[in-house]
């Protein structure tokens, strides 16, 4: 690791807002810094961040780092930008899922799931819906992938409304529920264990 601090909070913003792509958002996935500094960077599974133990109130601040985060190999999460990277803690998912939008229905229906930080995500064959479940209280976990390997943890809301859009199939395994969007089918569970 780097020495702590050696890359600041305002290199940070500065490499995020100079490397904007058309959409907005920096092509990390073509940085390969070989620098990792050291901060103390949180994000808790309400999608508070954290840095030094001190809440991060600025929702820009936070819109703007969450623009230049990546998944590596070694299923680490970083700020990135093209000279360095620092490691971010996440509890669960670096971002949450607040609302969804439905269009059409039935095999044709596309769901659009909209994060904490205005990320707009068509839920589809590259961007899969998925359910982890606990198995000793089968309460399950629902995500939807973002970008760069990172993924929305889907609020309880939002899942509820999915749920209640779930279709029944029988996949070989008995019967699932599950929604459709763009064109694939996304498993959430077997019927009767989302209903509270």
């Amino acid at each position: 690791m780097g020495t702590r601090d050696a890359i600041n909070v305002n290199a940070l913003i500065a490499a995020a807002q100079k490397n904007a792509g058309d959409d907005g958002l920096p092509p990390v996935h073509l940085w390969h810094p070989e620098r990792c500094a050291d901060m103390d960077i949180e994000i808790l599974r309400d999608g508070t961040w954290l840095h030094d133990g001190q809440r991060i109130t600025r929702h820009s601040l936070v819109k703007l780092f969450s623009t230049i985060l990546r998944k590596d190999d070694d299923g680490g999460i970083y700020l990135v930008t093209p000279v360095e990277k620092v490691r971010v803690r996440v509890a669960c998912a670096p971002f949450i899922a607040i609302t969804l939008d439905v269009q059409g229905e039935g095999e044709k229906q596309v769901l659009y799931f909209t994060t904490n930080v205005g990320d707009v995500v068509r839920a589809g064959p590259d961007r899969p819906i998925r359910v982890k479940t606990d198995p000793k209280t089968l309460e399950p976990t629902p995500f939807v992938m973002v970008r760069h390997g990172l993924e929305a943890l889907i609020n309880r809301a939002v899942f509820y409304q999915m749920v209640e859009l779930a279709v029944e199939r029988d996949l070989g395994k008995g019967p699932q529920l599950g929604v459709w969007s763009d064109g694939a089918f996304f498993v959430l569970g077997p019927p009767g264990v989302h209903h509270d």
